[in-house]
């Protein structure tokens, strides 16, 4: 029976063209889901420090003052207590580039801050750095920058006039540092020509500790180093946690709505593979009572349709593998840039395991209904046929008959009940789709409104911004105030002062002019109104302890000012440190503006044409080096990542749920088709034939959708929070309140548009077999 058990299963796979193809493309689609849900989440999961331990980044960085120790005792400090592993000593030294081209925006002879250049190979012990463009630097006059400088470019060339005969570097290569130990790096024999006259460069050491984890350990660890080096010639250090904080802060922001999306997609992938497995092996029943009266076994039978199962199974699992790897190179660059880890990808072990999941779920979901049908005596499997028990469903037949609905309607209604079980579990999958477009739309609703939330920091219609060197603000604010299309303007700029009971400083952003038309968006609280007043960031109120109504004080040396906290802003740079306020708030304390950050915000009059006003304004701000341009609104590369892989998930959970709906059509309109001709020979027309079969899963999907779109309005009101607490900051609930009524009622309707769109391919089959074809159909 070998030979016949081979035929056999051929046979099944061709004969059930429409089922096979089903299976194949619900596996296909069910493994890209999972694929690249389980990838993400796994992805998510630490993903900073996955990287970081796979590229044995540093701990602690570092610098020692070349002139209180020698090159020995820097490495007798790798024998300090609980350091693993160490690298160098490097040498250092920090020096001022100014760019020679325009290439990465930056205007020529600009004078920058220092960078930290280190002399160095790519490779160690300690601190593997990946290059992400371009190559090594390999001699003198070239140099890599660290991938977190944004200004440079690769082919980007800069001198460094601090040093003699001010050597001109070019840009080779970008690379990432895991700790991110230095601006840049050169060959070791290039820095002496970056050191100053008279001058050595200072030394850098690489450590990794057993215990790194807190700020305590590495304190500990600070401690063990710094007691091996004489004197104090240990003059900085810098922690990898500091890193590690800003890269989990990103990839903390994208888990939670990666985690959610990952187990609806893997759950509903289960749930739908058994529906269209344990379906195809259920309709073949009678079937296998005629193998058994051919002389097949119990078990023979059971291999029959495992193997009609796997192989469009299995197919389909290689097909969506395939899928899933493809999906995942955009998706997960885009979270691999936003986390800060370089290239990311699918791991290995995550497509065996899907596979594995996938192919045990084909299995058992065949196995138990063959199994059963195997163990029936041969005269049972063949009366059962292919349609349910007459005393399925007839109840419900009965009651809903007695509607003042149409005949069609009611027998469509009924139809679930014949099969409740595969009913129940068709309901669970479209419900699991609604849940998820419902939380995927709001999601992307919230997203946008907080990021037009934020646009508010640079309000009107015309800003003078993007300094490059200092100007003359009073001249500028003139210039500004002399066009006859101005209606309202201010402008605004940044200083760093201190706050009583605050270690560090803070960063003030201050207003001069009239900014009563520029609030920011509020979370709590108002807009400041003239001196004494401020808003702050969610940040700040949280590491000062402090509230709404509270006061605090700023400080600038020996002067101190107290100021009233009257607002909490929504914005999340620099960790949210940072308070707005009036300028003449601060005006006592005679503060240090960055001359670099100040920014002109202009509300045009009413009917003036921008343009028009841009070319005027223009011509006046010349002689001072400014120019105005239009204020048009950012997009965060955060929000645009986040509505890709929100949009991408939630399509693949709709494209199963319906796959799932198609199947349960396909099998109840097989199982019925004789009587479908009984009704089509009684004079059902064949509008009546779809509406019946649509309703047979509208009334399931309808009922899955009110279900549904509940719970994911629930998940955006958990998840949304979560999301801005990771980032830094509390979300104002106008942007969490997205589900309008008009909005909510097309949700509610999406479980029976699902559940239709799924139908139509079996209705349009029921409607086109002919009746005599029908009938004749055991």
């Amino acid at each position: 029976m070998t030979g016949g058990l081979g035929t056999i299963v051929r046979a099944g796979v061709g004969r059930r063209r429409v089922q096979t193809v089903v299976m194949g493309l619900t596996a296909t689609l069910a493994v890209t889901a999972s694929v690249l849900a389980a990838g993400l989440i796994v992805a998510s999961e630490g993903p900073f420090d996955h990287a970081f331990n796979r590229k044995h980044g540093a701990h602690l960085s570092a610098r020692f003052v070349s002139s209180q120790i020698t090159s020995a005792q820097v490495s007798a400090t790798a024998r300090a207590r609980q350091v693993t592993a160490a690298a160098g000593p490097y040498p250092l030294v920090s020096v001022k580039p100014t760019p020679v081209d325009t290439g990465g925006g930056l205007p020529p002879g600009i004078q920058l801050t220092d960078l930290t250049v280190v002399g160095r190979r790519p490779s160690g012990s300690v601190d593997d750095l990946t290059l992400t463009k371009g190559r090594w630097a390999t001699k003198p006059g070239e140099i890599v920058m660290s991938a977190h400088n944004e200004p440079f470019v690769l082919g980007n060339t800069m001198r460094f006039p601090g040093v003699p005969g001010d050597p001109l570097f070019k840009v080779v290569g970008i690379a990432r540092s895991a700790g991110e130990t230095a601006d840049a790096w050169v060959p070791r024999t290039t820095i002496p020509s970056l050191t100053a006259s008279g001058s050595r460069p200072d030394y850098q050491m690489l450590y990794r500790f057993k215990k790194a984890s807190t700020n305590a350990q590495l304190d500990a660890d600070r401690t063990a180093v710094a007691a091996l080096a004489p004197g104090k010639s240990l003059v900085g250090v810098q922690s990898w946690l500091k890193v590690r904080l800003a890269a989990t802060r990103a990839s903390a922001t994208f888990a939670p709505f990666i985690v959610v999306f990952g187990i609806l997609g893997l759950v509903m992938s289960i749930l739908v593979v058994g529906i269209v497995v344990g379906g195809a092996v259920a309709a073949g029943t009678r079937r296998i009572g005629i193998l058994k009266s051919l002389g097949f076994t119990p078990g023979q039978v059971v291999r029959a349709y495992l193997g009609q199962a796997l192989i469009p199974g299995g197919a389909g699992i290689l097909l969506g593998l395939v899928l899933g790897n493809l999906a995942a190179i955009p998706v997960m660059g885009d979270t691999a840039e936003v986390y800060g880890v370089g290239r990311a990808g699918i791991a290995p072990w995550v497509d065996a395991l899907v596979a594995a999941v996938t192919l045990l779920a084909i299995a058992t979901s065949a196995w138990a209904p063959a199994r059963r049908a195997g163990n029936l005596r041969t005269v049972e499997a063949i009366a059962v046929g292919r349609t349910p028990s007459g005393d399925r469903g007839r109840v419900a037949r009965r009651v809903l008959g007695r509607l003042p609905l149409p005949r069609p309607l009611t027998l469509g209604l009924a139809t679930p009940f014949a099969r409740p079980g595969r009913s129940a579990t068709m309901a669970v999958a479209v419900a699991i789709g609604t849940i998820g477009a419902t939380f995927g739309i709001g999601l992307a609703l919230s997203l946008n409104d907080i990021q037009s939330g934020i646009n508010l920091r640079s309000p009107g219609d015309v800003v003078v911004s993007d300094l490059t060197s200092p100007v003359n603000t009073d001249k500028v604010d003139a210039a500004i105030t002399r066009q006859p299309g101005t209606g309202q303007w201010f402008n605004s700029a940044e200083a760093d002062l201190g706050v009583a009971g605050l270690a560090g400083a803070t960063t003030v952003i201050s207003y001069q002019g009239d900014s009563s038309w520029a609030s920011w968006q509020m979370i709590r609280g108002r807009w400041f109104h003239g001196a004494g007043e401020v808003v702050a960031a969610s940040g700040f109120l949280h590491a000062t302890g402090t509230r709404i109504g509270d006061d605090i004080t700023l400080v600038n040396g020996s002067r101190s000012s107290t100021v009233k906290i009257v607002g909490e802003v929504l914005d999340v740079r620099q960790e949210g440190m940072l308070i707005v306020l009036d300028r003449t708030s601060i005006a006592a304390l005679r503060p240090q503006m960055d001359p670099l950050s100040y920014q002109f915000d202009v509300r045009l009059k009413a009917g003036v044409n921008r343009d028009d006003y841009i070319q005027a304004v223009n011509r006046d701000l010349e002689p001072f080096g400014v120019s105005a341009t239009r204020n048009s609104d950012k997009l965060s590369d955060t929000v645009v990542s986040m509505d890709a892989l929100a949009g991408a998930l939630t399509i693949l959970l709709l494209c199963v749920a319906g796959l799932g709906v198609l199947n349960t059509a396909v099998l109840d309109t097989r199982e019925r088709v004789h009587d479908l001709g009984v009704l089509k020979a009684l004079g059902m027309s064949p509008r009546q034939t779809t509406a019946m079969i649509i309703t047979s899963v509208g009334g399931v999907g309808l009922i899955a959708g009110v279900v549904g779109v509940p719970i994911g309005v629930a998940l955006h009101g958990v998840v949304v929070p979560i999301m801005g607490r990771a980032a830094g900051t509390d979300i104002p609930a106008v942007d969490a309140a997205v589900y309008d009524l008009p909005l909510v009622i097309p949700l509610l309707l999406g479980g029976l548009v699902i559940a239709t769109a799924g139908a139509l391919l079996p209705a349009g089959w029921a409607t086109r077999t002919r009746t005599a074809v029908a009938l004749r159909t055991e």
